[in-house]
């Protein structure tokens, strides 16, 4: 199974400093924050837009990544849809958040499923001096999630081959989860145990100063990025506040 970060080098968003990519994100996400109309928003997406083409994603592939974001948005519109006294207003006072939902987390999950895991840990620890302890104690668990899915299967299929089966009893498949769950959560704990054992013996308990093995440099063509997702956010800021739609969160 593919860890995260694999065949995602050719896509030009991998090729930005992490740092910037992140930062990239924030902005959008403070300008989204800061609004609560509809037209702010919207001009917001084509920030969101510019992302999508630099993560080299197709439309089959962009529905594949980004189905969390589409049930929120979703789950938005129809708690809405359901709260407000009429169907005129609840397009009205949902469009805003669906598309609130959209420009916050679809940028986020872009720079997750193509920035390479071990390229954000580098560049936390070198750019924003995160502990290192932390950043690459995150970045193994990370690459150990397909480990967990591919053990919770086995799990299954061993259940299964000792004749362990709930049938149509919905408590008794309860409980069989519940066990299920625990088994993976002890086997879990077991391997967390010896991979911080593991990873002590390489050197991340020390406090000390740490060697660089792969450098993230921040270039121009990373201050570009931030500085073009910072323009755009403020142009469709004051292009709302021109058209008098732009209504502040606080207001």
């Amino acid at each position: 199974m593919p860890t995260p970060g694999d065949a995602r080098s050719t896509a030009p968003l991998a090729r930005f400093n992490p740092v910037a990519a992140l930062g990239a994100c924030l902005v959008l996400a403070a300008a989204a924050l800061a609004a609560r109309d509809a037209v702010t928003e919207a001009l917001l997406l084509v920030p969101v837009a510019g992302g999508v083409l630099l993560a080299r994603v197709g439309p089959r592939a962009l529905a594949r990544r980004g189905w969390p974001v589409l049930l929120g948005a979703l789950s938005v519109f129809l708690s809405n849809a359901l709260l407000a006294p009429g169907p005129g207003l609840a397009v009205a006072d949902a469009a805003p958040l669906v598309l609130r939902v959209v420009v916050i987390a679809l940028p986020g999950l872009l720079v997750a499923t193509t920035v390479d895991p071990t390229d954000l840990a580098d560049a936390l620890v070198q750019r924003l001096h995160a502990p290192a302890r932390f950043a690459y104690g995150t970045l193994a668990a990370l690459r150990l999630m397909p480990l967990l899915a591919a053990e919770w299967r086995a799990l299954g299929l061993a259940r299964r081959a000792r004749g362990v089966d709930a049938g149509r009893n919905p408590v008794a498949a309860l409980r069989l989860f519940a066990g299920q769950a625990f088994a993976l959560f002890v086997a879990a704990v077991r391997r967390a145990a010896r991979l911080a054992t593991a990873m002590d013996a390489r050197g991340f308990d020390t406090a000390g100063p740490r060697t660089i093995a792969r450098a993230q440099p921040f270039g121009r063509r990373d201050a570009l990025l931030l500085g073009a997702t910072l323009l755009l956010a403020v142009a469709a800021t004051a292009t709302s506040v021109a058209l008098g739609t732009w209504e502040p969160v606080l207001g």
